[in-house]
């Protein structure tokens, strides 16, 4: 059994499918359990159409019982405030001193609810996040993934979902040093050089 507190995904309809994959799968072969974490008890559905199943609900999840939340982009994000609790949450889980990591449309969600005012990141493009409006635009880095300088924040774009989960893998421990550079050169690059370093160090 794993000393590690679970990690949680946040689910939402629209939710987008390949985002956080890589993330998901590395973090549970490494020890974490991966639990999803809906609005309601209602299955939802992801933009290819996959069911999911929330295992908790959003409401009741407390920071300290989890390791990360992790926040995925949505359609939902840009149309309304239906996703709005999920940047609530992150504000809690931040607040508590747990880590967030938000991928695409979720950065413009955590924008929304003031979390990238005072934080560096980054996000599918500059000028979308300063379209909401918020006062981080001083803190945007053009970088493929941002962990901010308290270590509680990871954000990446749409296109970046290797770099999204080399910073999460950073940030939890789960790899690092040449590992975590020959994880990510393999998976981004397709440097099959870096596998033998991953065999070696499975060793």
């Amino acid at each position: 059994m794993s000393d590690h507190k679970p990690v949680h995904l946040a689910v939402y309809d629209t939710y987008a499918d390949w985002e956080t994959g890589h993330t998901t799968a590395w973090l549970a072969r490494g020890g974490y359990e991966i639990r999803t974490v809906g609005a309601g008890p209602g299955t939802v559905r992801t933009v290819a159409g996959v069911r999911i199943q929330p295992d908790e609900d959003l409401e009741a999840l407390r920071p300290e019982d989890s390791s990360l939340l992790v926040l995925t982009g949505a359609d939902l994000w840009d149309t309304g405030d239906d996703l709005a609790p999920f940047a609530r949450k992150a504000r809690e889980f931040l607040d508590a001193g747990v880590p967030v990591a938000a991928i695409c449309g979720a950065t413009a969600g955590l924008a929304r609810e003031g979390l990238l005012d005072d934080r560096e990141h980054t996000g599918a493009a500059p000028f979308s996040l300063a379209a909401i409006g918020y006062a981080g635009g001083e803190r945007y880095m053009d970088a493929d993934a941002v962990t901010d300088g308290s270590g509680l924040l990871v954000t990446a774009g749409p296109t970046e979902p290797v770099a999204f989960a080399r910073e999460v893998f950073r940030l939890l421990g789960v790899y690092e040093g040449e590992v975590l550079d020959a994880w990510y050169r393999l998976f981004h690059d397709s440097d099959a050089e870096a596998y033998a370093v991953l065999e070696a160090a499975g060793r």
